[in-house]
Formats: structure tokens, C-alpha cells, sequence
């Protein structure tokens, strides 16, 4: 039987209602997933994926952190479906206390990273020195508790993978890298694992990625609801299949062994992820 695991999906997205969720994680072990990673953007984010979690013990794993870019919200508190600001620094403490707090519970610390994104940036050599500032301290959360990093770095994937390296960053998960080659290969050098979204159907960047990243390098993503292979459509972690028959068509090789190489890699990328075996 084939099974994979979504290593980098947003379970708790205000884009799913409760009974959507619930729905979501039917349809995902039906297709054979063994397990799904959720990640967060937010503190309100954390709290929740945190709740989700507790409710879905044999399927969804928390990761927590910071996500370098925060959601707008509305003069009514509501969180809007577009645009953002860049974080800032008192923003991750709270985060920090709780990877703490529920670091024996918790797969990974993240999405954490950098985004430069110019529609994003004001005040833009400022945001930046922020957002590494923000990253770098999860960072040093990540290795004093062993914990892995799954990363965010759109428009930034150079200095996020130099950060990395200068702060001695061992697990890491590079998700939907949209950098360079050279870039690549730097993060190779430095063992670092790439995650792969269905939206490959459709992108020549993530095919060409995926040329170049050797199978034992590569772990299965959705980034639900983000990134599916139509665009414009909401992704689930469901999904996660067409990533692996994407890959199998460009490497020349079957669904099953991709399946089972992506598995593995994932497993020792996260070792939590065994208890849900």
C-alpha cells in the first residue's frame, strides 16, 4: 500500500471551517496519508493548531512558529484573505514561550523564515533586519531543543539558507523554495531536505527544483490550502499524491518509489512523525 506524509500543510486556515477540517482529515486517510504536519503563521495560529491537534492524535502533528509575514485584520478583528505586513520582534516572544512550553508535543518549529516580498515591505532594510532577527531566534530555539525547522523563504531563499548555515542549523526543511540553483546546491551542501507542493503540475520552477534535488533529498508538502496543482483552487492535504507523480514523471522512475523514498526521508527529518506508524 502506498502512504506518504504532508509535511508542511495550514490544517487550521480560516479558508476551512471546523466541519471542513474534520472532512479534510477523512479524505486525507482515505487517500493513505499517514500524517500531516500543520504549521502556523500566528499566535492565535499556535493556540489553535495546538487544539486540532489534540482532536486528530492519530493523523496531525503541530509545528509552531513565527511566519516572517502577518495576515492584515480588519477594524472588527477579522483576518484578511489578502495582504500583510512584515512581523515584528515583540510579536515572537510569546511564540518562543509556547515551543517551550510544548516542545515534547510539537514535529517542528514553524513556518519560520524570511519573506521579501516587495508588497509586503515599508520600511524595507528595517523589516528585513527585523524579520532575521525574528528567525534567528527561533532558530537558536530549534537547536538548543533539537527541533526541526520548516522554513519559509519567498524572495529571500539566499539569505535564508545563509542564515541557516551562519547559525549552524542542522534539520531543516526548505518548503516550496523558490530560490536560485546555486542556492539549492548551497542547501544540499548543508543537508537540507526541499518539500515539494502539488502546484509542480504547474510550475516550471518547482520542475526545474526538482531536476536538480536528488530523491533523498526530497519530502512531500501541500502547503493546504496554498499551492495546489490548480490555481486559483483550494488545496488540501488529500493532494499531496499529485506531488509524488509529478516527481516520479520528471525523475523517470514509479509513484511507488518515490512514495517510499519520501517517507523515509521524512521520518528522519522528523522522528515524531514514528509515533504516528
Amino acid at each position: 500500500m502506498i502512504t506518504y506524509f504532508d509535511c508542511h500543510a495550514h490544517i487550521n486556515s480560516p479558508s476551512f471551517s471546523k466541519e471542513a477540517i474534520s472532512n479534510l482529515i477523512k479524505k486525507a486517510q482515505e487517500k493513505h496519508i499517514k500524517g500531516i504536519i500543520s504549521v502556523t503563521e500566528t499566535y492565535e495560529d499556535c493556540i489553535d493548531v495546538l487544539n486540532v491537534a489534540k482532536q486528530y492524535p492519530n493523523i496531525l502533528l503541530p509545528g509552531l512558529g513565527l511566519h516572517p509575514i502577518q495576515p492584515l485584520i480588519d477594524e472588527n478583528g477579522k483576518r484578511l484573505d489578502k495582504g500583510g505586513r512584515s512581523s515584528t520582534l515583540d510579536e515572537v516572544y510569546p511564540i518562543l514561550d509556547l515551543i517551550k512550553k510544548h516542545k515534547e508535543e510539537i514535529v517542528c518549529i514553524g513556518e519560520v523564515g524570511l519573506d521579501y516580498s516587495p508588497q509586503f515591505l515599508k520600511n524595507v532594510e528595517e523589516e528585513k533586519k527585523i524579520q532575521k532577527e525574528i528567525f534567528e531566534k527561533q532558530i537558536d530555539l530549534a537547536n538548543e531543543y533539537n527541533i526541526p525547522l520548516n522554513v519559509h523563504s519567498r524572495s529571500a531563499g539566499h539569505y535564508a539558507i545563509e542564515t541557516l548555515i551562519n547559525k549552524n542549523a542542522k534539520n531543516v526543511l526548505l518548503h516550496a523554495f523558490d530560490g536560485k540553483s546555486g542556492y539549492v546546491l548551497k542547501g544540499l551542501e548543508a543537508g537540507y531536505y526541499f518539500s515539494i507542493p502539488p502546484s509542480i503540475k504547474r510550475s516550471p520552477q518547482k520542475q526545474k527544483l526538482v531536476k536538480i534535488l536528488p530523491l533523498d533529498r526530497i519530502i512531500l508538502e501541500t502547503d493546504s490550502p496554498a499551492l495546489s496543482h490548480e490555481k486559483g483552487a483550494i488545496n488540501e492535504s488529500s493532494n499531496v499524491i499529485i506531488s509524488c507523480e509529478e516527481i516520479a514523471k520528471i525523475k523517470g522512475i514509479s509513484v511507488e518509489d518515490v512514495m517510499k523514498i519520501t517517507y523515509e526521508n521524512s521520518l528522519k527529518l522528523f522522528p515524531k512523525l514514528k509515533s504516528l506508524i
